[in-house]
């Protein structure tokens, strides 16, 4: 990809990922690839690189460099956050200019030298106040700890009203076009939304917080540049928006999204009849919902859906006294992620003796959701009256969401 001229004399210089599917191992699938996105400001007496990209891409950050400035002369290295998608290039970006700076934060020092050893780089400490100031622009630096880890900062460039956030506000998106009108804008906040839904939601307090301190800090947005995927220069309030439905609980403003999801894995039929009629009846209650067998669904898809659901509704047939085991990435991910506001429920059918339904309940509970009531467990097949009770539960589940408006 060719370089690209974000705000004057502020440039990307990134990588794009076409063959991405997996991020964070295989947690995360990237349908659609990535970026690694990093940035290079030249002001009137200095030249500053904001963030690298992953190791592999090295030497296509290297070639876009060259095609603006030499290398050698660049001045400082600012290093958002060390993620190794992030800060891979750093050792050759810091062959080509050993004399540079590296600004981070407090948090980000022992895990630079812990990926790369005792280099003897200049590392100075930056926090929230401190000002770089390259002649002509000038760099602030926003301290931002958890979003999505302790070493995390922003840097915003005050003169271009252009913010840098790193991982907040992006999306593993590939595409020819490098900003927000140049890709669907559906495809666009869908992948915004599976982004924060799988990696920013269990520090949505925090993110909440962070958009009220900007907001009390004056600083005016007019583009955000992120470190995943496209730069918002249309309409940077809409991911911002977004952001502040998405750390509330909240859905995103005129977008259409399941009520109710509604996920299983059956061994012989019988929970799938039960997740079928559960379904059904949230239809006939006017409710939107979406139905998943977890062994044909991608979990990381269907996270993105709870991030805007009320209610999850989880069924398993028993196995060794437990649910089966497709089940427990989805559900160990729910309890690490601890979606805001949502309403829980566990179903499944078992032969001899049962397990999957309690288990599912605790793990739901654990993940903060509020029950609806214990479960509903079933033997064997289930009858007419099985399936009645199906439905039942529905009805309770579409109950409680009427009364809550």
């Amino acid at each position: 990809m060719a370089v690209v001229e974000v705000k004057d004399n502020v440039y990307w210089v990134g990588a794009v990922d076409w063959q991405s599917r997996y991020f964070h191992g295989v947690i995360y699938t990237t349908h659609r690839g990535t970026t690694y996105n990093a940035y290079l400001v030249i002001g009137e007496k200095y030249k500053a690189l904001i963030d690298t990209v992953y190791t592999p891409f090295s030497e296509v950050l290297v070639s876009h460099l060259k095609e603006l400035v030499d290398p050698t002369e660049i001045d400082y290295v600012v290093v958002n956050h060390v993620e190794i998608d992030h800060l891979g290039a750093l050792p050759r970006v810091m062959e080509l200019c050993p004399q540079a700076k590296i600004f981070c934060s407090q948090r980000a020092t022992w895990p630079i030298k812990k990926h790369f050893g005792e280099r003897g780089w200049d590392m100075t400490v930056v926090g929230t106040g401190d000002v770089l100031d390259l002649g002509g622009k000038t760099i602030q630096f926003i301290e931002a700890p958890m979003l999505h880890w302790p070493d995390s900062m922003f840097s915003y460039i005050p003169e271009d009203r252009l913010l840098l956030p790193n991982d907040a506000f992006g999306q593993h998106l590939a595409s020819s076009g490098r900003f927000d009108d140049e890709v669907d804008n559906a495809i666009l906040m869908d992948e915004a939304a599976k982004y924060y839904a799988n990696i920013l939601l269990p520090f949505s307090s925090l993110v909440d917080r962070k958009l009220k301190e900007i907001a009390k800090l004056g600083i005016e947005i007019d583009t955000i540049a992120p470190s995943h995927g496209v730069i918002w220069r249309k309409d940077p309030n809409q991911i911002i928006t977004a952001y502040q439905s998405w750390a509330n609980g909240l859905e995103t403003p005129g977008r259409v999204f399941p009520e109710v999801v509604v996920v299983f894995d059956t061994m012989w039929g019988s929970t799938e009849k039960m997740a079928e009629a559960i379904s059904d009846e949230l239809s006939r209650q006017g409710l939107r919902v979406s139905l998943y067998n977890i062994g044909k669904s991608d979990d990381s898809d269907i996270i993105r859906e709870v991030l805007e659901a009320k209610a999850v509704i989880v069924g398993s047939s028993t196995i060794n006294n437990a649910m089966l085991p497709s089940l427990s990435p989805f559900l160990y991910g729910l309890v690490g992620l601890k979606p805001k506001g949502k309403m829980g429920a566990a179903f499944g059918s078992h032969g001899w003796r049962g397990g999957a339904v309690p288990q599912i309940a605790a793990m739901l509970a654990d993940a903060g959701m509020e029950l609806v009531g214990d479960g509903l467990a079933i033997q064997w097949v289930p009858d007419a009256a099985d399936l009645e009770a199906s439905r039942d539960l529905a009805r309770q589940v579409a109950s409680i969401l009427a009364s809550q408006g």
